[in-house]
């Protein structure tokens, strides 16, 4: 996978390492582009635990989309397009447009912005 959109996946981390017989723990570190620290753990909430580096990928990129109504709006900073859209009414969406996309959405949009992101769907 390697740097896509901004992100950065560095390889699994063995928390063992001080033995030579160490077992590897399935961890990844994601850096982003907009990350003050760019050291390797600056941030306790970038990592990540999966079977492997491509469902790494997948579940940071499943965050980041689930902060989608927040994040277009100028979140986290407290902008005007915040104050006068959030939440929103409606969420249009496809019928190919998975269920867990929204829930993520709605979880972390009560979570992050205080509300539900939107009254329907």
């Amino acid at each position: 996978m390697g740097v896509s959109d901004g992100l950065k996946i560095f390889s699994d981390w063995c928390i063992s390492r001080q033995l030579w017989w160490g077992h590897r723990v399935p961890a990844w570190y994601a850096m982003l582009d907009d990350d003050e620290l760019k050291e390797l753990g600056a941030y306790n909430d970038h990592w990540v635990v999966a079977r492997n580096e491509e469902e790494a990928y997948e579940e940071i990129l499943g965050f980041l989309l689930g902060l989608f109504p927040l994040s277009v709006l100028g979140w986290p900073d407290d902008t005007d397009d915040l104050k006068a859209f959030y939440p929103t009414s409606v969420l249009e969406t496809g019928h190919d447009i998975l269920f867990f996309w929204v829930a993520r959405m709605v979880m972390l949009g009560m979570k992050l912005g205080g509300d539900v992101p939107f009254g329907k769907t």
